[in-house]
Order: structure tokens, then C-alpha cells, then sequence
């Protein structure tokens, strides 16, 4: 069965040219033309992925992304100016997996999407075929559910995406080693894709704001400045 992805953006000639490229690579495509539109189509056909402009009228691809994440955990891949550093940040902060700045290659986007699905497809394929073995990763009062990427605090369920997921995983798994930036870009992103440091501190406030939501006195990721961050023994 294909994968199915959602294609969000106000540019006709790209929305054709990308619908072409995924289709050929044998990915099934649903394609809207502003975020309002988006937001509905998303929600409607549940896809594996979305990719997302940032400017688009009605409802940009920040926003969409925004109302999105209150209900939804589906990867998010965005694209954006080349310029556009604040929106590069704020698409991370609000829970995007990964950017891609325009004009790109077409061999760029598909590594990116193969990338970013192969990072979730445990999650859907223990969701989909449970074995009644789960394979969790206890850390006094975290929790971490590896087969379908759940993670929960003092048995409160926190959402995170893909990455955010992958990230505390990486710190969970050594509590009081300290793991480098780069180190963390890997365990997140794999070794062929690059992305900057500041990406990796971004996902890490994200993450932390997600847990003191549920608990105020959570501080179990310590920060070596200059070095990277830890996971509290």
C-alpha cells in the first residue's frame, strides 16, 4: 500500500511538478492551494506526511501547522524562502520535522521525505501490527513506549513529533552522559542529512515546554553550554 502524502501550497506550478516527481516514486498525493483548504484536507485523508509552505493566504503554513499539532503528531516537512531564517525557527518551534529552503532539487525533497517517514515508521507499524511485546524505556518517572514512540511523564501522556521523540530517547537511553549537538543531529536526523546546531536547541526548548505543561518542576535535560545536554541520572 502506498504512502500517502499531503502537498500544501499556492504555487500551482510547483504543487504540479512535486505531485509528478512523488507519484513516479510511488507515493500516493492529495495537493491543496492555501492552508485553510490544507487544514481540512489534512484532517480528512490522515496522510503519512505533510509538506508545507510557509506564505500561503487564507491560513499560512505556521498557523496551519499550529491548529495542526493540537490534534495530530503526522510529520510535517516545510518549505520556505531561502532567506527565511525566522521562519525556519518558528516551523521547529511549532513542531515541524524538517525544512526545505526554495529553489530545491527534486532528489533533495525525496531523500528528505524518505528520511523523515523512515524515522516514523515504527510508530505506524507497531500501531498497525502489535505484538503484545512493547518494548519500553523507563527513566524513573519517564516513560517511553520505543515501538510506537509514545512517551509519557508520571504517567501523563506528552505529544511530541517524530524528532522531539527521538531526542529525549537519545538522552534517556544515557542518563548522565552528555550527548554533543551533533550527536543529537544524527540520533534525530540520520547522518545524511544536515541541519544547523540551533535546530537541535530549538527542539530541545520545544520538548522541555512540553513537559513542564505537565509537571512545573520538570528539569531532567541539563544544558552544557558550549558542549550540549544531558539527561539528569
Amino acid at each position: 500500500m502506498s504512502q500517502k502524502i499531503v502537498l500544501v501550497d499556492d504555487d500551482r506550478n510547483i504543487v504540479t511538478s512535486v505531485r509528478i516527481l512523488l507519484e513516479s516514486e510511488g507515493f500516493s498525493v492529495s495537493a491543496f492551494h492555501d492552508g485553510e483548504e490544507g487544514l481540512v484536507g489534512i484532517l480528512k485523508e490522515n496522510p503519512d506526511l505533510c509538506v508545507l509552505d510557509v506564505k500561503m493566504p487564507r491560513m499560512d503554513g505556521l498557523e496551519l501547522v499550529t491548529k495542526l499539532r493540537e490534534v495530530s503528531q503526522v510529520p510535517v516537512i516545510f518549505l520556505t524562502s531561502k532567506d527565511d531564517e525566522v521562519d525556519q525557527i518558528l516551523g521547529f518551534r511549532l513542531g515541524a520535522d524538517d525544512y526545505i529552503t526554495k529553489p530545491f532539487s527534486q532528489r533533495l525533497l525525496i531523500e528528505r521525505i524518505r528520511t523523515v517517514l523512515r524515522r516514523y515508521s515504527p510508530r505506524t507499524a507497531a500501531e498497525k501490527q502489535p505484538t503484545g511485546k512493547e518494548q519500553i524505556i523507563q527513566r524513573g518517572s519517564l516513560e517511553l513506549d520505543d515501538d510506537r514512540h509514545l512517551c509519557s511523564w508520571k504517567s501523563q501522556p506528552i505529544n511530541l513529533t517524530v524528532t522531539e521523540y527521538l531526542l529525549i530517547k537519545s538522552l534517556a537511553i544515557s542518563p548522565g552522559h552528555v550527548r554533543s549537538r551533533d550527536q543529537l543531529i544524527t540520533a534525530a536526523y540520520g547522518e545524511s542529512i544536515y541541519v544547523d546546531d540551533r535546530t537541535i536547541d530549538t527542539h530541545i526548548k520545544r520538548i522541555r515546554r512540553k513537559f513542564k505543561q505537565a509537571d512545573q518542576n520538570f528539569d531532567c535535560i541539563e544544558t552544557l553550554y558550549g558542549v550540549g545536554y544531558r539527561y539528569k541520572e
